[in-house]
């Protein structure tokens, strides 16, 4: 087998650094601040009193704790999309691993690389959650809604050359109450130059996509 280098696009996304860069997500909103006590009336104060207001109650979250990304994909899934990785994954480590958890399988087989990575992310209230989502999707174009896929979903797919070679990145997006989960796959072929399909990168994003979003489902708080 002949040697091809790596452009450097590519190799750069080898690097476990710009791999943790390119994973660590910051949240949008922090924790919620305690409730203020109700101020005390002095006691055996005249004059007549309104009604105290019904003391605010806390929305439970429906998500409490990100799912391990790793296990959320099966291994024939994995094989399917990234011939040659290894079922495990590799999970990122993550600042808050409660809030904030990826994982990432890739690697090389012959000639084609495969890439893909798994996220999850939980947050404060499904309004926060929303935000977010449309945050996300405020700068994709030529996308599209995945019906059926949590509360709202949306996978996009790019194309870009570097150094002759292309790389075509399918990205997809979705919520349910207040999660995030989030599935970039992408792929080349070193021998031709070319990319996958977008068929085959949209609908491998959107099975990975299916597959965490239900395994979100089942560890519903």
């Amino acid at each position: 087998m002949r040697s091809f280098p790596l452009p450097i696009a590519l190799t750069a996304r080898l690097s476990p650094v710009v791999v943790l860069a390119a994973a660590g997500w910051a949240l949008s909103s922090g924790p919620s601040s305690e409730p203020q006590a109700a101020e005390k009336k002095p006691a055996g104060s005249t004059g007549s009193q309104s009604a105290s207001a019904p003391p605010a109650t806390t929305v439970p979250k429906t998500y409490s704790a990100a799912p391990a990304p790793c296990d959320s994909i099966t291994g024939k899934t994995v094989k399917a999309l990234v011939p040659g990785a290894k079922a495990a994954g590799k999970e990122i480590r993550s600042t808050d691993s409660d809030l904030r958890r990826t994982c990432s399988w890739n690697a090389l087989d012959g000639y084609e690389y495969r890439w893909l990575d798994v996220s999850f992310e939980v947050l404060q209230s499904d309004d926060a959650a929303e935000e977010s989502y449309q945050g996300r999707l405020k700068d994709r174009s030529g996308g599209g809604e995945v019906p059926g896929l949590g509360d709202a979903g949306y996978s996009v797919v790019d194309l870009t050359t570097e150094d002759n070679q292309q790389t075509r990145e399918g990205v997809v997006v979705a919520r349910a109450s207040n999660a995030l989960v989030v599935v970039t796959y992408n792929g080349s072929d070193f021998e031709s130059k070319k990319a996958p399909s977008t068929d085959e990168v949209n609908k491998g994003a959107i099975k990975a996509a299916k597959e965490a979003m239900a395994a979100l489902l089942d560890g519903r708080a």
